[in-house]
């Protein structure tokens, strides 16, 4: 099985600080011109944060939770940022996402728009299947393991972050793989700060399910859709959830969002079901639309990509 799911709840809770190692340090290997930006990102706004703001979370996130390198050059990483509240794009089942403005005060060079998708507790959450789709994953901290089954604080607490750190680390593993996801910023806890789908008027990407397109445009679609559904499954995984309801369409592409139960189509037991349902709900919604395709061919498609 991958250390997909294995990795994000290690990444949540570390059993062992890390050791400094002075053998290791070189004085004729110190490079200071590394350093020469240190004071232009660690410098602070002479503002103080205002209501609905903040200062920015980047800094306080260690390198695990940032997103994979190259940083796009839009991600704002400066520590004189400041986030700013400007709305909620989406409620669901089991998270909120929030559109979050991250920009330096008096600086229009270094200003993003972001989602910040916020994974509500154990007990306000609404989505009950989770089981289905934690099949196969493992805790490698003991501690975390006796605490999720005695549902303690420290267990709701771990529970509450396993969703934000699966969906990071799958989205960092799908975007270094090529596949359409937005480019995940960082995690915190239980936010993850993503890239904003949509124009910089703050107006979101429209679901697939809301685009009215003609049939050489849908078409299309489809093949992006199926194109994605294989880097997924030449990875060993399925989404597990896919509907027009979490694929967008930004600037003639789509992309795929709501990654926190993706699947291991090995590991977990119900893979290859929920591979077959992604299969299934797909192709209905296409062939409703008049778009030639077959669940089932679809299917043995990926499940080949699977294994080659």
């Amino acid at each position: 099985m991958s250390d997909l799911f294995a990795s994000s709840e290690a990444a949540f809770s570390p059993s062992e600080p890390a050791r400094f190692d002075a053998s290791s340090l070189d004085s004729r290997s110190f490079d200071p011109s590394r350093f020469d930006s240190l004071e232009t990102e660690l410098s602070f706004a002479d503002v103080d944060p205002g209501e609905g703001q903040r200062w920015s979370t980047w800094p306080a996130v260690t390198p695990s939770e940032r997103g994979p390198q190259p940083w796009p050059e839009w991600v704002v990483t400066s520590a004189g940022a400041l986030d700013t509240e400007r709305g909620i794009l989406k409620t669901g089942k089991e998270a909120d996402v929030f559109l979050l403005e991250r920009a330096v005060p008096g600086d229009p060079t270094q200003h993003t728009l972001l989602a910040a998708k916020r994974y509500r507790s154990a007990e306000q959450r609404s989505f009950h299947r989770s089981a289905v789709y934690t099949e196969g994953r493992s805790t490698r901290n003991t501690r975390d393991t006796r605490a999720l089954v005695r549902k303690s604080d420290h267990g709701r607490a771990v529970a509450a972050a396993q969703w934000s750190f699966a969906e990071f680390e799958a989205l960092c593993r799908m975007w270094e793989l090529g596949a359409p996801v937005p480019y995940p910023v960082q995690v915190n806890g239980t936010e993850v700060l993503m890239e904003f789908l949509g124009d910089a008027g703050g107006t979101a990407a429209p679901r697939l399910a809301q685009v009215r397109s003609d049939r050489a445009e849908l078409q299309e679609h489809y093949a992006q859709v199926v194109d994605l559904m294989r880097i997924f499954a030449a990875a060993g995984f399925a989404h597990g959830d896919l509907s027009a309801y979490n694929l967008l369409v930004h600037e003639g592409r789509v992309r795929v969002i709501d990654l926190p139960q993706i699947v291991d189509i090995i590991a977990n037991p119900q893979g290859l079901d929920l591979l077959h349902r992604d299969c299934v709900n797909i192709c209905d919604w296409f062939a409703r639309r008049r778009v030639e395709c077959d669940a089932e061919e679809l299917f043995a498609e990926l499940l080949a990509a699977s294994y080659t």
